[in-house]
């Protein structure tokens, strides 16, 4: 556990920004000591660092936040464009240095502006943007969602998590048994009712991330014991299939 000022020493965020993201449901701390103090653990840190890597695409706070709690959260798609988007801030930088160091070298004051231009970096965050924040299913998700209270969405986020932990007491059995399919037809129409139209190919791509590491896979290991990810990957891939 890391205490409000470690983690902003450690990111460059600072207390007050940290704070702020506790109020406003972004960030919320692991836990609180019995002083009232913010601790912080390492699956808070990766929730930090993706709402760091949205911030660099320029996205709105409360955009994030509705982002990264959707189910349809890819974190791989976001970690992709931020390579692609570092990439050419490196490219912009490089060319600035190159055109200063012309500028010193030949003492002269050079009229080539194109090294200050900026069209491809804001082009690539405009089109990055559009992919997360313009899809029927996310429009449909922020419908549903932009006027619940940070508690609310952590109450429907956990009654989510509530069901893949029912997944947890079956994932001994066989997924194809009638059961398991149940349940995976439960977590359909749950996301369908609170989030956005789950259709079976939907479905069936948020299956494949759940069984694939990284977050996900993680809080739904927590939630119903190590291989739940896993069973419920493959009870929905074949209740998709069906």
């Amino acid at each position: 556990m890391m205490t409000v000022h470690e983690v902003s020493r450690l990111t460059g965020v600072s207390i007050r920004a940290l704070q702020y993201y506790d109020e406003i449901g972004l960030l919320p701390p692991t836990r609180y000591t019995e002083a009232g103090y913010r601790l912080y653990d390492a699956a808070a840190l990766e929730r930090l660092q993706q709402i760091l890597l949205f911030r660099e695409l320029e996205f709105p706070l409360k955009e994030i936040r509705r982002i990264l709690e959707s189910p349809a959260f890819d974190r791989n798609k976001a970690l992709e464009q931020q390579i692609e988007l570092l990439t050419l801030k490196r490219e912009h930088i490089d060319n600035l240095i190159r055109m200063a160091r012309t500028v010193k070298q030949t003492g002269g004051i050079s009229l080539n502006f194109e090294a200050f231009d900026k069209t491809k970096l804001e082009e690539y965050a405009a089109r990055a943007r559009k992919t997360w924040g313009e899809t029927p299913e996310y429009r449909e998700f922020e419908r549903k969602n932009s006027g619940k209270t940070p508690a609310e969405l952590k109450q429907t986020g956990d009654g989510l998590m509530a069901l893949f932990a029912e997944f947890g007491a079956l994932k001994d059995g066989d997924p194809a048994a009638p059961e398991a399919q149940t349940q995976a037809r439960r977590i359909q129409a749950y996301i369908t009712e609170h989030y956005y139209n789950c259709t079976n190919k939907i479905f069936a791509q948020l299956g494949r991330m759940y069984g694939c590491g990284g977050e996900f896979t993680e809080n739904i290991d927590k939630a119903g014991g190590p291989g739940t990810a896993a069973f419920a990957s493959e009870a929905i891939r074949i209740y998709c299939d069906l």
